[in-house]
């Protein structure tokens, strides 16, 4: 490993594309006033931006008289490299819109089975189909390895590229607590515990309308002392879970607490849908009206009232629970339950982290496979969940 660490010019950090630009224009124009123009800025803000230049590099680049601009030696000598430096500025600029507009697109296409599902009204084995096609677009992993198991009496997938056994990721689907299953989630699933060096527990619990609470979150409870039973302490499990599995994960450590049996060493919430949002006005969300989302709650609460702190944490006095670890889309509408949680956690003293990331999609973590974000994110969530495991990190 060398010692020996590359200089930096500060003026190099400091700086600016504009000021290269507005210098290129004129070395070309060799008349500010057209260089001005050209650029769409006054002729004394280009003035400014060329003196900051030369003050900056250190010397003059420009001569100027009243009737003409020629370039210095140094002028020359930098035309000649900036020129081909802006152009792959630009070249890159272009790059990364059309990458980013074709992963725009290549999300969007990936929610339209589902999308048309819920606009079109259908039944909701139809729409649970659909959920399924969403994940079907991402083949799992390469390596992984998927088995069956039941645990606690809920049928599972342990799924991971390693062997470990038994696992210390509990991983809780969302769906709205309609949708989902264990097969559908391998991919997600598996790929978050590679990132974390296990392998994942992928509960098939139980779904509304015909399972309403508290069916899920029994099942969540029992596969959980499960892995407790096959031997892995309390303190090497990790519970995660995305969208409405956020919210069940949740209720899952508010019962072990009150229950008094031993918590998970972490939990991870990724998109976090905590506010059934039966007590505000609106109509949009991010996949669904609220009008449907207001449907899956009142299915999988089933009478249950919806401020109960166990089924809406936000409610909850959150003292007490383990490290947490919550992730959100910035253009996400479930952004303010990620903040609102993660301010309420740390205020109730937990060690709570919010991670937020530049993308408008709701569970962006599922297009792991070729959204760049949506794989560091995953990343990120199985380092948090491996360095508590191995109690690297304060609890």
């Amino acid at each position: 490993m060398s010692l020996v660490s590359e200089r930096v010019d500060p003026a190099s950090q400091t700086l600016e594309l504009r000021h290269l630009r507005g210098f290129v224009a004129v070395a070309e124009e060799l008349n500010f006033r057209r260089a001005a123009e050209r650029l769409y800025i006054t002729q004394p803000a280009l003035t400014r931006q060329i003196q900051t230049l030369e003050r900056l590099i250190g010397c003059q680049l420009l001569i100027r008289s009243t009737r003409m601009v020629q370039l210095t030696l140094a002028g020359e000598a930098l035309l000649d490299r900036t020129r081909p430096v802006l152009v792959e500025v630009d070249a890159a600029v272009t790059a990364a819109r059309s990458v980013g507009g074709e992963l725009a697109a290549r999300m969007d296409e990936t929610w339209q089975p589902l999308v048309r599902a819920v606009a079109l009204d259908e039944d909701i084995e139809t729409v649970r189909s659909a959920w399924e096609a969403v994940h079907a677009r991402s083949a799992p992993p390469p390596e992984t390895h998927v088995r069956a198991v039941t645990a606690g009496g809920v049928s599972a997938l342990v799924v991971g590229e390693t062997h470990a056994d038994p696992p210390s990721l509990l991983y809780l689907h969302g769906g709205g607590y309609l949708l989902g299953s264990a097969f559908g989630y391998r991919s997600h699933a598996a790929a978050l515990a590679t990132a974390g060096n296990t392998t994942a527990l992928v509960p098939d619990y139980r779904l509304a309308p015909e399972h309403p609470y508290p069916a899920a979150l029994d099942d969540a409870v029992a596969a959980y002392l499960w892995i407790l039973d096959r031997g892995t302490p309390a303190k090497q499990v990790t519970v995660t879970g995305d969208s409405s599995g956020a919210g069940l994960a949740l209720s899952l450590l508010l019962t072990l607490r009150a229950r008094g049996l031993p918590l998970p060493s972490a939990a991870v919430l990724l998109c976090p849908w905590l506010d059934f949002g039966l007590d505000r006005d609106g109509e949009e969300d991010d996949l669904v009206s609220l009008h449907e989302a207001r449907r899956f709650a009142n299915a999988y609460l089933a009478g249950h009232p919806a401020d109960d702190p166990i089924v809406n944490p936000l409610r909850a006095d959150l003292s007490g629970l383990p490290p947490l670890l919550v992730q959100a889309a910035a253009g996400d509408e479930r952004l303010t339950d990620a903040q609102t949680l993660t301010e309420r956690a740390v205020e109730h003293g937990v060690n709570a982290r919010l991670e937020i990331y530049p993308v408008d999609a709701h569970v962006f973590h599922i297009f792991w496979s070729f959204l760049p974000l949506a794989h560091d994110a995953l990343r990120a969530a199985g380092e948090f969940g491996l360095k508590h495991r191995a109690g690297n990190e304060p609890g």
